[in-house]
């Protein structure tokens, strides 16, 4: 097949699926294709981070509204400062879903300064059973992780509303669906990349990197000092430097919500030295549900490999 019919038949692939995806977008239709006459009050729901609100948005449906906490695609979540307006807006919900692990601790403060009983706290990380400290708290990148946390969303809203269980089981094999092409493109990028080196900032997309079979050459030391907004030590810096210079690596995952003068250093070796850049990001950027988000980003990379071409931006 020539090399324009291979991106012809690609680009049908990611509209194509990117079309099942988009479908949960649309919330407070049941999965029958019918509004739904509500006969309770509507949850008041909480996600610390924006994919997380997505996620109980689409289970819950008309019977939910859930806003996330964090969700500006330019700010550094490790440098989150909660405002009053999330505080009013933790004190009032019902139901939260918070990452956990340390990575969204300003939730705990939110919750203790507003204590409710009849509030529920999901944390995702120990849906998943990862209660311990884990070096990579990015678990929403881990496949397989969200399908837990909705099933969970799912049992709990039944609980508060046990009679609109239907509602919620078909929402929640609706969102089961729509992660299918996510999976598909995640086996894809590993049956015809599996092994390729790529270099990162820091562990945000790590679990899918693993996931798709990609090794990932970058020092963890170097990894978790940008995670954690410290300098690495300068053996770390000149290792990453290096598989750059060096053209080590087929692809840099950079995070476009973590950049300082080191990150942007780095990238413009990249840039200089023709190795292509995949953005990643922490929180789910406009115009996208969770399922779209991932299956986005990992076609980004299956495309940069495939390419030699750079996705920086979604």
């Amino acid at each position: 097949m020539s090399s324009s019919a291979n991106r012809r038949a690609l680009a049908s692939f990611i509209a194509g699926t990117l079309l099942v995806g988009m479908g949960l977008i649309s919330t407070g239709v049941s999965a029958a294709g019918r509004a739904p006459i509500r006969s309770t009050p509507v949850i008041q729901a909480v996600g610390a981070e924006n994919e997380y609100a997505n996620v109980i948005q689409q289970i819950g449906g008309a019977y939910v509204h859930a806003v996330g906490i964090m969700k500006n695609p330019n700010i550094d979540p490790h440098t989150f400062e909660a405002s009053p307006v999330d505080a009013q807006l933790v004190g009032e919900a019902r139901l939260i879903v918070q990452n956990g692990l340390g990575y969204d601790t300003f939730m705990n403060r939110l919750e203790k300064a507003s204590p409710n009983p009849k509030r529920v706290v999901i944390t995702a990380s120990a849906v998943i059973g990862m209660s311990q400290p884990s070096k990579n708290p990015h678990i929403f990148y881990q496949p397989g992780a969200m399908a837990k946390v909705a099933a969970r969303i799912a049992a709990t809203l039944t609980r508060m509303q046990p009679g609109h269980r239907q509602y919620f089981r078909a929402h929640l094999k609706a969102f089961n669906r729509a992660l299918r092409p996510w999976n598909q493109a995640i086996r894809r990028l590993r049956q015809a990349y599996w092994n390729t080196k790529v270099a990162v900032t820091e562990p945000v997309a790590d679990y899918l990197l693993n996931a798709a079979g990609l090794r990932t050459l970058t020092p963890w030391a170097f990894q978790a000092a940008i995670m954690n907004g410290t300098d690495p030590s300068p053996q770390a810096a000149q290792a990453e430097r290096n598989l750059l210079l060096e053209h080590k690596v087929r692809v840099f995952v950079y995070n476009q919500q973590a950049v300082d003068s080191t990150t942007q250093t780095l990238l413009t070796l990249a840039k200089r030295e023709r190795i292509p850049v995949v953005g990643v990001y922490e929180t789910m950027p406009p115009k996208h549900s969770y399922q779209t988000w991932m299956l986005d980003e990992t076609m980004n990379l299956y495309r940069a490999l495939r390419y030699h071409r750079s996705f920086a931006r979604m």
